[in-house]
This record gives C-alpha cells, sequence and structure tokens, in this order.
C-alpha cells in the first residue's frame, strides 16, 4: 500500500486564499489540474459536471449579471468578479440515470471543485470558494450559458498566494475537530 502522507498533508495545508496576486494558472496548466478529476467518485462514471473558464473582460459578464440580479449594484459585482484573475464556475450537470439520483451527481460536482482545489493549492496557487443568494439566478444561469437542466455550483477563484517579504503569509492554525460530534459507531 502506498503511503498516505502526501494526501493528508495536502489536505492539512489546503487554506482559502480570499486575497490573491494577478498570476494565475495558464490554460495547458489548468487542463492537466483538470484532466486528474477522472479519479473523482462518480457512481456509473456519468461525469455530470463541467467548468467554465472565466478570464479577462469574461468576468465583467459574471458581475453585471450579478448586478443584473440584485436589481444594481453593477460597479459592486463587477469588483467582486474580478476579484481574481481566474474564475472557474463549477457547474452540475445532470445526466439521465435510473439509478444516479441527481442529490448523488451533485455531489460528484462538489468533489471535482475541492479536489480542484486541492491541487491548485498543492501547485501553489491560491483559491477561494463563493457561493451566494445570486448563485441560481434567471440572470446568472443565463450568464454562463446553462442549459435548462444545469445549475450552478458556485465559482472557485483562482490566483497567486500573496508573499510577504519573500515568504508565504502564514496561514492560522485551523481549531481541532471534535472527533465525537463527527464520528461514531453503533
Amino acid at each position: 500500500m502506498s503511503d498516505p502522507a502526501p494526501a493528508r498533508a495536502a489536505f492539512a495545508a489546503r487554506r482559502s486564499h480570499s486575497k490573491v496576486t494577478d498570476d494565475a494558472p495558464d490554460a495547458a496548466e489548468l487542463a492537466e489540474l483538470v484532466a486528474a478529476m477522472n479519479s473523482v467518485a462518480d457512481h456509473s462514471g456519468l461525469r455530470p459536471w463541467r467548468l467554465i473558464e472565466l478570464r479577462g473582460d469574461a468576468r465583467l459578464l459574471l458581475g453585471d449579471a450579478m448586478g443584473d440580479a440584485a436589481g444594481g449594484k453593477h460597479e459592486k459585482y463587477r469588483a467582486k468578479a474580478t476579484r481574481a484573475p481566474l474564475v472557474l464556475a463549477v457547474v452540475v450537470a445532470p445526466r439521465p440515470s435510473k439509478k444516479v439520483p441527481v442529490w448523488e451527481q451533485e455531489v460528484v460536482a462538489s468533489g471535482v471543485a475541492h479536489g480542484l482545489g486541492l491541487l491548485l493549492h498543492e501547485a501553489g496557487w491560491g483559491t477561494f470558494w463563493r457561493t451566494g443568494e445570486l448563485t441560481r439566478t434567471p440572470e446568472v444561469h443565463a450568464a454562463h450559458g446553462l442549459s435548462a437542466e444545469e445549475y450552478l455550483l458556485g465559482w472557485l477563484y483562482i490566483g497567486g498566494i500573496p508573499h510577504r517579504g519573500g515568504t508565504a503569509k502564514a496561514p492560522k492554525p485551523r481549531k481541532a475537530l471534535e472527533l465525537s460530534r463527527h464520528l461514531s459507531a453503533l
């Protein structure tokens, strides 16, 4: 059996970076990381997800759609949409199946988002996950060009990790889990 330490280390080291630099993985690096998502647990291998890459002015379309959904405040939402140089929309793209309900397909898309976040962190990129009340509005749905069956889970914002004095800012320690609350036996 292979040493599980690298996977554990990746989970322990992952942090959200709500402030990122203007650097981002290029299309080839992103494609390589996304290709690794073929190992996400996926009952029947439906691959009921897709990612939409937003860079440059495409992020402004997201901000405008959020502004429209919120009844204005376009500048506010344009600023939110451009907080990272790369924004990946995580989309649930349900597939017809008698064996796999839609909720389970959504779990696969969630696994892709989390797994990709881990790989991006391991590759030296800062990420943060965003959702919110505007995620499933008609305006935001249309701006992403989603089909009637598809829906948005949220966005993975990606950029460089800010450094101070040549080193990355030390992460805050995480509060330990109350294992008795999260792990039990029958």
